[in-house]
């Protein structure tokens, strides 16, 4: 069974989200990501160059090369 509760709150987020024009998408995102910047940041005391470096470090792990990539190594 669905939460009604949790259906209407979910479709106003969607409402809201769909109300914005594209400038205030972008801009929505670059807070949203600056602000999960700053919690990493606090959360490791690190500073912000180390929580990036951190972070791309982690979208790195178990990936692995395309084969186009390696095709332009050799």
């Amino acid at each position: 069974m669905r939460s009604t509760l949790g259906h209407d709150v979910s479709r106003r987020r969607q409402q809201r989200l769909a109300a914005l024009t594209p400038a205030e998408r972008v801009a929505l995102a670059i807070r949203l990501g600056e602000e999960g910047l700053a919690s990493f940041m606090a959360v490791h005391r690190v500073d912000r160059e180390t929580a990036r470096a951190r972070i791309a470090a982690t979208r790195r792990v178990g990936r692995r090369r395309s084969a186009a990539s390696e095709a332009a190594d050799k």
